[in-house]
């Protein structure tokens, strides 16, 4: 057994993976990774690896240390088995890394898209052959929601959930419209954009947030909530195996 843990911006995942299957998945706060004692006392790990988007704090990483097997640690000097053609490798979160490698777990030998909905949403690149080319991040649904109540003086902090028409009736729809509907066109324009050059591109949606259009995006081919953690737990066996 294995121990996946993702660490993002708003909590951390901790996944057990046997093999190559996701067996349990709990959330827990990423400062403290309150509750990793009692979730390796259910199962017995031998190995694991931490990715994380944040600085681990000091409390998380006694909790990593104090753990009795080796957890390998997701850095930009880690081997990973894509060809990494980004500019500034230094700076690509664990998080996109490791979504890029999970997705073509599932989908070898694929021109990819992944788009993952989180704190932000990012669409990343990777074709076929294994080359990652890349990819753009833009704020995610809850930061569009609250940028629209900070940077003004009288807009109302809007709930994702709810009615989202064509044009908004009132304030509350008029926001909520604007945010989910402009990420809907967003996403389906990266979609046409890079199935211009991409036509059998297939389109993996993760991530945490569950957008609320009021109809599907039928250009998404696949959906996966464990890419990241699958891409941890593709990293680790890729390095371990070269041992």
């Amino acid at each position: 057994m294995k121990l996946i843990v993702d660490i993002g911006n708003s909590a951390a995942k901790l996944v057990a993976f046997d093999g190559n299957e996701p067996i349990e998945q709990i959330k827990t706060p990423g400062n403290t990774l309150e509750g990793i004692d009692n979730f390796t006392r259910k199962y017995h790990f031998t190995r694991g690896i931490v990715g994380s988007v944040t600085d681990i704090t000091p409390e998380a990483g006694a909790a990593l240390d104090a753990l009795d097997f080796p957890m390998m640690r997701l850095t930009a000097d880690t081997p990973v088995p894509i060809t990494n053609h980004y500019r500034t490798p230094r700076t690509l979160g664990a998080d996109r890394v490791a979504a890029v490698v999970g997705a073509r777990e599932l989908k070898p030998d694929e021109n990819l898209l992944i788009i993952d909905a989180g704190t932000c949403i990012t669409y990343e690149m990777v074709d076929r052959h294994g080359n990652y080319w890349g990819g753009n991040i833009a704020p995610g649904m809850q930061m569009r929601l609250h940028a629209l109540h900070e940077f003004t003086a009288r807009l109302p902090l809007v709930d994702a959930d709810g009615e989202v028409p064509g044009m908004g009736s009132d304030t509350e729809t008029a926001i909520r419209a604007g945010v989910l509907r402009g990420m809907k066109y967003e996403i389906e324009g990266y979609i046409k954009s890079l199935r211009a050059k991409y036509p059998s591109l297939q389109v993996f949606l993760t991530g945490g947030d569950r957008i609320n259009f009021d109809e599907g995006i039928k250009s998404i081919t696949l959906s996966d909530k464990y890419i990241v953690p699958r891409g941890l737990n593709k990293i680790l066996d890729y390095n371990y195996d070269k041992k």
